[in-house]
């Protein structure tokens, strides 16, 4: 008899069709999904794939195996996870903190929190990002999705969630619209925009240097609170702004360019909860999205103009 375990390595194989991915998703090695496999075929006693050097296909059979097995495999899980969070007292109200679409990027974490703790109310608030940390101090949220680094010593960070490539947000009347892409010296010849609030200096720099690799500073232009501040401020021209590359999946504004930044290092968000106001639920959430692998969901390979919405250092 298969134990879930063989039943869930099949049903991922089935999805990924790939053995190394297959692998890193369930945390496993290959060589224990390859065995899994073949004990899978030795029971059933025909082959569920296909496998070449290449490729890895689904066999009819197998077809017919993901289809039967699909449903009532997420049937179980759901009914366990509802199980042990009652088992654990799982209830009340959590408050998550998010800016822009980032709860959109982050719905595999958001659905399976939901499956495992059903009597749990999520709420949302919105993070504005010229001040993300206040409402973690004040208790208006209870965990929020923030960019790194966070380095705070009343703060937890928790999983990273997503890593998302930079890009210069520009008018497209702008120089720097018409380039393919650009570099971060670029920035030290134009006026780039900054959160407007109290935002740790270094939390700037995280996504918004104030110097270029030699060394020239990156000019702020106007400092903004909003990110509908940001879209309108750039679309007129006056500043350029740094940006998630997803983000323009969610603002694509007919006079906004988004460019990518060649030389930029990837933005990380994660998890951030007050350490004093550690709950059993917010453990549950960063359990979540362990058990989801959102950091290496990311959007780090989408081009510009595609993948899931983010936040920017002065808006979502």
């Amino acid at each position: 008899m298969l134990d879930l375990r063989d039943i869930q390595i099949f049903l991922t194989l089935a999805e990924e069709l790939h053995f190394g991915r297959t692998a890193e998703r369930l945390r496993l090695t290959p060589a224990r999904v390859s065995q899994s496999i073949k004990k899978q075929e030795r029971r059933i006693g025909a082959p569920l794939f296909d496998r070449t050097t290449r490729t890895v296909r689904l066999t009819p059979l197998g077809q017919q195996l993901q289809r039967q097995l699909g449903a009532g495999y997420q049937q179980i899980v759901a009914g366990i996870d509802a199980v042990t969070a009652a088992a654990r007292g799982m209830s009340g109200t959590l408050t998550l903190g998010t800016m822009g679409a980032m709860a959109r990027a982050i719905g595999d974490v958001i659905e399976l929190f939901r499956r495992r703790c059903p009597e749990v109310e999520l709420r949302f608030r919105e993070i504005h990002p010229p001040d993300p940390l206040t409402p973690l101090r004040s208790g208006d949220i209870d965990v929020g999705v923030l960019w790194l680094p966070v380095r705070e010593p009343d703060l937890t960070v928790g999983p990273v969630l997503r890593t998302s490539p930079v890009v210069i947000m520009a008018a497209r009347t702008h120089p720097l619209a018409a380039e393919d892409s650009v570099t971060l010296e670029d920035l030290g010849d134009h006026a780039v925009l900054g959160p407007a609030g109290p935002i740790p200096h270094y939390m700037e720099a995280g996504l918004i240097p104030f110097r270029t690799p030699s060394g020239r500073p990156v000019r702020r232009g106007l400092r903004v609170n909003t990110f509908q501040e940001v879209l309108t401020t750039v679309a007129a021209g006056h500043a350029v702004a740094l940006t998630q590359a997803e983000a323009a999946d969610y603002y694509q504004w007919p006079d906004i360019r988004y460019v990518p930044i060649r030389d930029a290092e990837p933005s990380r968000w994660a998890l951030v909860w007050r350490t004093a106001a550690e709950t059993p639920l917010v453990r549950a959430f960063a359990e979540a999205a362990e058990a989801t692998g959102a950091g290496a969901g990311s959007g780090a390979g989408a081009g510009v103009g595609t993948g899931a919405g983010t936040g920017t250092g002065t808006g979502p």
